[in-house]
């Protein structure tokens, strides 16, 4: 039997097939898409992986909670991740700010060879830079980038902001071409101790995400460069989906696996 035709709700395991590819449930009604799901774990299974994993628990904890092998869950969730970074939101319009930050560990926390090599400081830093765009009264969006030059952080502005938007941020040299491609562009002086002119002009928004963002990491205890992409694909989607009951994220999360390649 295919696993993708038990009941997620009940567990009824002979469903009836509806219009556009759907079933629907012979005792409770419940209707759902039929779709190949990873790992091969039923629908039950991801349905109780995803409550705990919304929820906050770590990887250990849910295999308690699920019966699954630790193991097993901890592929299910890479496979999460993967799905969360898929969910690009939509381009965005009308006022957004637009910033940068290092993620990594504490400078205390680091191997003996990388603090013998010193370090510097916000933008010298040796940490992994990021980009963001946080749209007003909307949802965020934010990557891993190789540097936070002009010549990589224009193009992804102009990918996700539509022309004619107002784009706010700090003085950062790399945004100095942000008007000259179709932009109104408002800057924040945070050199000279402003950090909002009083008329909307502003980030602060966006650097709320980044402290949100770093605090879940460093509660963490510590995650490999190579896996920060994933990561800050998970706070992103938890940031933009944070107003949906647990059950909707459920099924938001379930439709996403279901195009994640096996």
């Amino acid at each position: 039997m295919q696993r993708d035709r038990i009941c997620p709700r009940c567990g009824e395991k002979k469903p009836w097939s509806i219009r556009r590819g759907k079933l629907r449930c012979r005792v409770c009604r419940y209707e759902w898409t039929a779709g190949k799901l990873p790992l091969h774990l039923e629908y039950r299974e991801w349905l109780k992986l995803l409550h705990w994993f919304m929820r906050g628990l770590p990887a250990r904890a849910i295999a308690q909670e699920t019966g699954l092998h630790h193991q097993r869950v901890f592929r299910a969730l890479t496979y999460v991740r993967l799905a969360m970074q898929k969910d690009i939101p939509d381009v965005f319009s009308g006022t957004v700010e637009v910033d940068e930050t290092y993620l990594g560990g504490q400078w205390k926390n680091k191997r003996l060879s990388e603090r013998k090599k010193g370090t510097l400081r916000g933008r010298g830093t040796r940490k992994t830079p990021a980009f963001g765009i946080l749209c007003r009264g909307g949802k965020v969006w934010a990557q891993i980038v190789p540097d936070v030059e002009a010549r990589t952080l224009l193009p992804l502005i102009t990918k996700q902001v539509e022309p004619g938007s107002t784009v706010c941020s700090d003085t950062w040299k790399s945004y100095t071409g942000v008007a000259a491609n179709g932009y109104v562009h408002r800057l924040v002086k945070h050199q000279e101790g402003e950090y909002s002119t009083g008329d909307g002009n502003h980030i602060n928004g966006l650097e709320g995400f980044w402290g949100y963002l770093k605090r879940r990491l460093a509660a963490k205890g510590g995650i490999r460069r190579e896996r920060l992409p994933l990561y800050l694909a998970e706070y992103v989607w938890r940031y933009n989906h944070r107003n949906d009951s647990i059950e909707l994220q459920k099924k938001q999360l379930l439709k996403l696996l279901e195009g994640v390649n096996t």
